[in-house]
């Protein structure tokens, strides 16, 4: 096919440079926002009167139909083509005639990839959002299951405190709604239209910008031509938000990785979501989970290779921007693949919770509430702390635990502790007695709970 811009040009591309220079094979899945775009151009063109109304008519029907067939597959995209652009403009050439050489009037394809895009992560942004909240809804689901449900908190990887398997798996839904937030804003900050900048400096026609961008969904116009056609920020916003989900899809991962081994048991992962051993029979591994955590560094390296292509460019467009679909199409396919994954893995899994409790009864856990026991009593808090701390050393040495410890001894410590203690380092009892705002008290929990089911509503 013969390129749009071969006037000046003496002789054919080389077939190397060609392939090179051809985005085609990445830009191709941009084809409908594309279209649409050029629609509203077409439609504004003909309202300034750049354009007759015949020649509109042709446009759109010609686009119209262009979109029916790749839609349908009666039209199969040509690889050949430098870009989904150049596709698009030769096909309805080759269907209309003259009138399809007239869409381009007042435009470049600087703003029109620019435009593209914007619309291709509005919509792929929509759908990465609604996976968000089907995974949220997983959780929890999950959450309500096990409201009562008594682990072991962890920092250091060490038990610490005990917790709710719902407190848990709540921590994780309020990272995901941050995500959420995030994706929604930089939507919100990228949802200007840049068409109309043309290559950089705007064009001599009397355009109506605003007109296509409200017939796009956009909330306004790019104040500046040269910005509207030359930054890419708004992709590296998004990735970045990406990048922060697939870092809490990958930690929950991990901890799914380790609930499910034989030394915790917390939790058991349906068949469907793990596979087995070539060679060991009685495996069953979390490979979903694994490929989740493992897929975030992909992401990650799309961010950083597209903050690094963007660093050094000279305003305005660069063919360097070429490189920003294939990392940012990237992170939205593979972030898109995790979440379809997790919700459904997350959804079927079993939990265990008397495994959770006999790893809670362990770690001397009950430890904090003990030393609060003694500051109600009046002792300093770091008084109170000293004194727990050699009676869990005391328990090391003897190998017995707080719970079992009798009363006699406990006096040895201090001479405040009385029978009442036992109750008070009950699991249940450091649970329940929990009761600050955002804590893991039961209440707590049901109010968490029902704060989520309001967003999500």
């Amino acid at each position: 096919m013969d390129k749009m811009w071969a006037g000046r040009f003496s002789k054919a591309l080389d077939k190397t440079a060609d392939d090179f220079n051809s985005s085609i094979h990445t830009d191709c899945r941009m084809y409908r926002q594309d279209i649409q775009g050029s629609m509203a151009h077409a439609s504004m063109l003909t309202a300034q009167k750049i354009i007759t109304d015949d020649d509109c008519e042709l446009i759109l029907s010609g686009l119209e139909s262009i979109l029916k067939d790749i839609d349908s597959g009666a039209l199969e995209i040509d690889m050949s083509c430098e870009d989904i652009h150049m596709f698009v403009e030769a096909e309805l050439t080759k269907r209309i005639g003259d009138a399809g050489k007239r869409l381009h009037t007042a435009r470049s394809r600087n703003d029109q990839v620019a435009l593209d895009i914007r619309m291709y992560l509005r919509d792929e942004s929509a759908q990465i959002i609604a996976l968000i909240k089907s995974l949220i809804s997983a959780l929890l689901r999950q959450a309500e299951k096990n409201e009562n449900s008594i682990m072991p908190g962890y920092t250091h990887l060490q038990r610490a405190q005990p917790v709710t398997f719902a407190h848990h798996l709540l921590a994780y839904i309020n990272m995901l709604m941050r995500d959420i937030g995030r994706i929604q804003d930089g939507v919100k900050r990228m949802n200007l239209s840049p068409l109309g900048c043309c290559a950089l400096a705007g064009t001599t026609y009397d355009t109506d910008r605003d007109m296509t961008a409200r017939a796009l969904g956009f909330d306004g116009i790019t104040a500046n031509s040269i910005d509207g056609v030359s930054d890419r920020d708004f992709c590296v916003e998004l990735m970045s938000a990406f990048a922060l989900t697939m870092t809490h899809l990958s930690r929950f991962s991990e901890e799914l990785i380790l609930w499910s081994s034989w030394e915790f048991k917390f939790v058991e992962l349906d068949d469907a979501f793990t596979t087995g051993s070539s060679i060991m029979p009685q495996k069953k591994n979390s490979d979903m989970a694994e490929l989740v955590r493992g897929k975030t560094g992909r992401v990650y390296g799309n961010l950083m290779a597209t903050l690094t292509m963007l660093k050094g460019l000279p305003l305005a467009y660069n063919k360097d921007m070429q490189e920003d679909k294939e990392a940012v199409f990237d992170s939205i396919d593979t972030l898109k693949k995790c979440l379809e994954v997790t919700a459904p893995m997350v959804e079927t899994m079993k939990t265990l919770p008397g495994n959770m409790y006999k790893a809670a009864q362990g770690g001397f856990i009950n430890a904090t509430d003990l030393a609060d026991y003694l500051t109600k009593k009046g002792v300093p808090f770091r008084t109170a702390y000293k004194t727990v701390g050699q009676a869990v050393a005391f328990c090391i040495e003897k190998g017995c635990v707080l719970d079992d410890m009798p009363l006699e001894t406990y006096k040895q410590f201090c001479d405040l502790f009385e029978d009442d203690l036992y109750d008070e380092i009950s699991l249940e009892s450091c649970v329940a007695k929990r009761i600050s705002k955002g804590g893991t008290g039961f209440a707590s929990v049901k109010e968490q709970i029902k704060a989520v089911k309001e967003y999500l509503k």
